[in-house]
């Protein structure tokens, strides 16, 4: 087999020690690693049709991962007004306005990313908004997109004129007193009653969309990421960018299993897995437990101090644990969206008692994952044990957070959340809802890790930005990324550099049951690596987004590469 890339000149990062191998350059082919040694040796694997890349000193560190990311809502929801610099109604009436002023007659104004810390102590609706909006339809979605603010134009569009009952349990068109829209939509199935009537771009701009927003992240070295849903059209976009050459990270998807859904879709889910393509594989399933704290759908222990996020998503929790209770006989890992600590005790408890009912039939569910292994660049993930996982992980107590490395559940966190959307000293809408209890107790990254748990680190963009590097930052650091001179929140819960690294590299791998074939730089892992300028564990945390990316490799393919190179 002819060798494909030659990377010379280089200092390899073994992320498991912090230490850089002996070896100065590397060779692949097929997708995998197939050589270490010095620069001379591995020059010698080279023919005319190599791509040989003198490295110049530059750092090589696996391929850096996103542990929670949705490429194509994520690339169609950010489309729009950028809202999140706007801190106050002031600024955020002002980018509303000049939205309105450029808008063509009769069109919707949408934004994206608006922060509830903008309405200060007031409530978050669309009447500090009317003076601007007038009779423009608008559609607001707020940072955590989980709600929305619809402006009443939009409402009287949709013939949304008071509360209504929905299968998702946290779902609601939040109402006054007399029972009017307040204009604020939580959870999906609200939004949806306006969304569906807005104008929709065609699946053309769709697709081309997703492409560029992937191009985007491949520039800043992520070579992978694990998409949580699979909605619309994602898979098939998925698909026809692999086919053709454009899809420039290897994607594990996972799609929803929604309150609902009856036996033939879990079977249904269950048959999926495996389906997928040379860079990107259905594998596991996505749950939500709870909602978000800042709009009040949290699953708390005891409600906020607005006596909201008191339930569940799920009308019935007990139905949510039986099916991950099938899941799990059939080897099928489970991803729970668990913001909340009642969110996370109940997700803990669903897989403990799925652990002791049910042994995995690990034929069941993972026979796809098998035969697109053997002729795709995944290769079948390991299901000697189902690695279920808990997204978010907001506020828990000690007694809750020791549970993860005992069950064996793996922890994935967004420490920028708790860098850009809370406050140091709890003035923040999160801080204030929660008392300064449970506020203390805010994305426990360090003591997780510290408990054994495997801790895996994503953006959840479009929620926050998904650059790789801001997020091993973030992590470190716990400042707004807007103004680094800010005191942090909660130091004692950063991570040492090494350990974000891990976060991003090897942990991922594990949490995806692929620590045989990815995370390490090792002979016949995948050839997906992040070349820096320099050493991310040397480099001051503050500083560390600002770390140029030199070039990025998937499957042995470049997929950004810096002129200096």
């Amino acid at each position: 087999m002819r060798t494909r890339l030659v990377l010379l000149n280089a200092r390899l990062l073994d992320p498991a020690t912090g230490g850089f191998l002996p070896e100065s350059a590397l060779a692949a082919s097929g997708g995998r690693i197939t050589a270490l040694g010095d620069d001379s040796s591995i020059r010698a694997l080279a023919d005319a049709s190599t791509t040989v890349i003198d490295l110049k000193g530059a750092v090589v560190t696996p391929g850096l991962v996103d542990g929670h990311i949705h490429p194509v809502s994520g690339a169609e929801l950010t489309h729009g007004l950028d809202l999140s610099g706007c801190t106050d109604l002031e600024q955020l009436r002002e980018t509303l306005a000049a939205g309105v002023r450029a808008l063509a007659p009769g069109g919707w104004l949408t934004g994206w990313g608006l922060d509830p810390n903008a309405f200060g102590d007031r409530p978050v609706e669309t009447a500090p908004l009317d003076s601007v909006l007038g009779a423009v339809p608008a559609l607001l979605l707020l940072f955590d997109a989980h709600s929305m603010l619809a402006s009443r134009r939009a409402l009287e569009l949709a013939g949304v004129d008071g509360p209504r009952t929905f299968d998702q349990a946290s779902a609601e068109i939040v109402c006054d007193a007399d029972g009017r829209p307040t204009g604020l939509l939580l959870e999906d199935a609200a939004c949806e009653l306006v969304e569906r009537i807005a104008p929709q771009p065609t699946r053309r701009e769709r697709r081309d969309r997703l492409a560029a927003a992937l191009r985007r992240m491949a520039a800043t070295g992520l070579t992978g990421g694990h998409a949580m849903d699979a909605n619309g059209d994602s898979l098939a976009f998925y698909a026809e960018l692999d086919a053709a050459g454009e899809l420039p990270l290897r994607l594990r998807v996972a799609p929803w299993c929604q309150p609902g859904t009856d036996a033939d879709g879990v079977r249904a889910l269950i048959a999926q897995q495996g389906a997928g393509g040379r860079l990107w594989r259905t594998d596991g399933v996505k749950i939500f437990m709870d909602g978000t704290i800042d709009n009040g759908t949290a699953w708390l222990e005891r409600p906020d101090r607005n006596g909201e996020s008191t339930h569940a998503f799920w009308p019935d929790p007990d139905v949510y644990t039986r099916i991950v209770g099938e899941f799990h006989r059939a080897g099928v890992p489970t991803a729970t969206h668990a913001i909340g600590d009642a969110a996370v005790r109940h997700a803990l408890d669903a897989v403990e008692k799925a652990q002791a009912s049910y042994a995995p039939r690990h034929g069941a569910g993972t026979g796809a994952a098998s035969r697109s292994g053997s002729g795709s660049g995944f290769g079948a993930a390991s299901r000697s044990v189902v690695r279920h996982r808990v997204e978010h992980i907001e506020t828990v107590p000690d007694e809750t957070l020791r549970r993860f490395a005992e069950l064996g559940v793996i922890a994935s966190v967004q420490p920028t959340h708790c860098c850009d959307f809370t406050r140091a000293d709890h003035t923040d809408n999160w801080s204030r809802r929660l008392g300064e209890e449970r506020a203390s107790r805010a994305w426990r990254c360090r003591d997780l890790w510290d408990s054994g748990a495997t801790v895996v680190l994503g953006s959840d963009w479009p929620i926050a930005p998904y650059p790789p590097l801001g997020v091993m930052g973030g992590a470190r650091h716990r400042r707004p990324s807007r103004d680094l001179t800010q005191a942090p929140h909660g130091p004692e819960q950063a991570l040492t550099a090494l350990q974000a690294l891990q976060g991003m590299t090897v942990n991922a791998a594990h949490a995806a049951g692929e620590e045989h074939l990815a995370g390490r730089i090792a002979l016949g892992h995948r050839a997906d690596l992040t070349v820096l300028a320099g050493d991310p564990l040397t480099v001051a945390a503050t500083e560390l987004p600002d770390l140029p990316v030199l070039l990025t490799v998937v499957d042995g393919l470049t997929t950004h590469r810096d002129a200096s190179l």
